[in-house]
């Protein structure tokens, strides 16, 4: 039974559609009844018989969506007598046709191809033993005929509707991988810039409650950095939430409009880890501009990785290489500090950073260097080519 979300191209079924068939072989079978009696008045009643029970075949399309296949052999039986024996164009089959067609929409081949048999080669034979006449065993085989016109168009629609069920499944798919995709996008997003600027905040706080009796005014430094690195988080914030304000949004708003980071900004990010006290040495050597996904992902890789430095390396110093030209973008992160033991499953930072990569086109390895310290290595291409939306279970891996 078809869902108003499978019919082709999302039309919903009008209400009382299902009597329609019903109206309109009773409108085409009437005129006929009515003359057949006329004609029987006095003669044989044999054919008003059988045209009553062609008219009683319309009813039972009333039941076609429900149980497809008895409806084709009900109407089948009912109007077998009306073919063989009525006068004039042997409308009876227009409803046998129309349980026909819904037979096949609702996959009742079985049914339709027995009922069509019998048509072809039961009523013909009974026709002629009851009236020896040619005419009652020809027409079952005409009608017979014409039947299995209809059951191709059957079949044309049923593919069609099935192409359609396909189509419409496939792009749901599509909208949800895409849906995942940009929630995932925005976790790691808020994750990077909560994680580097609530660091950065928790690192001067401490600074700060340290020397707030001895050195005031070095406290007030630190209160002075936590105030400049909320801000930045907030317009950080902003900017990555700004694609959920709708087309109403207010003109001029820069909330909704916030550049992203991009390499003209790591100064100021390696200078927010240099105040709080790890020595970061910026290299950087640029001969071709990178697209600004690609410069994204290398501040968000930056940032997250001297984040981790910070948190749980001890370091002193660290040092972040980044050469871009012809061949790509190569980022290296190296700190002096006590790296995690190796068999320590990565946290959601380095998950992240990796993820950023290979949704570029690139990748990112993680190592320990000999002698103590931790290495970040990522490689990506200076201008990825567009990439398609992720499958769900892509998503999910």
């Amino acid at each position: 039974m078809w869902q108003n979300d499978d019919l082709p191209f999302g039309r919903r079924r009008p209400r009382g559609s299902i009597w329609l068939p019903t109206i309109v072989s009773l409108v085409l079978q009437v005129p006929v009844a009515a003359v057949t009696f006329h004609v029987a008045l006095g003669a044989s009643a044999l054919p008003a018989i059988a045209v009553l029970l062609g008219i009683g075949s319309s009813f039972a399309l009333l039941a076609r969506r429900r149980y497809p296949g008895p409806t084709v052999v009900a109407a089948g039986l009912l109007s077998a007598s009306a073919i063989a024996f009525g006068a004039g164009p042997p409308l009876a089959a227009v409803p046998l046709a129309i349980a026909v067609v819904s037979g096949i929409l609702h996959a009742a081949r079985i049914w339709v191809w027995s009922t069509l048999a019998g048509v072809a080669l039961v009523v013909p034979t009974v026709a002629y033993a009851a009236t020896q006449t040619q005419l009652a065993s020809i027409r079952p085989l005409a009608v017979a005929l014409v039947l299995c016109f209809f059951v191709g168009f059957g079949e044309v629609f049923r593919n069609r509707r099935e192409r359609f069920r396909e189509v419409s499944r496939s792009i749901a798919a599509r909208r949800r991988s895409e849906a995942e995709a940009e929630r995932l996008r925005i976790a790691r997003e808020l994750h990077d810039v909560l994680a580097h600027s609530l660091s950065q905040i928790s690192v001067q706080a401490g600074v700060g409650l340290h020397l707030f009796d001895a050195q005031p005014e070095q406290a007030r430094h630190s209160l002075e950095a936590i105030r400049l690195t909320s801000g930045q988080a907030l317009e950080e914030v902003r900017g990555v939430l700004g694609f959920l304000r709708q087309e109403g949004a207010v003109p001029g708003d820069e909330a909704a409009r916030s550049p992203a980071p991009d390499l003209s900004r790591l100064p100021d990010l390696v200078g927010t880890y240099t105040a709080s006290g790890l020595d970061v040495t910026l290299d950087t050597r640029i001969d071709v501009d990178p697209s600004r996904p690609v410069q994204l992902a290398v501040y968000r890789i930056v940032q997250e990785a001297l984040t981790n430095v910070r948190r749980h390396a001890t370091a002193s110093t660290a040092t972040v290489s980044i050469t871009v030209d012809g061949a790509g973008c190569r980022l290296v992160i190296v700190d002096d500090g006590r790296a995690q033991d190796a068999t320590v499953q990565p946290g959601r930072g380095i998950t992240g950073m990796r993820e950023r990569a290979e949704l570029l086109g690139g990748t990112l390895a993680t190592s320990l260097r000999a002698g103590g310290g931790f290495v970040v290595e990522a490689e990506l291409p200076s201008h990825p080519a567009p990439r398609r939306a992720p499958s769900g279970d892509e998503v999910r891996r």
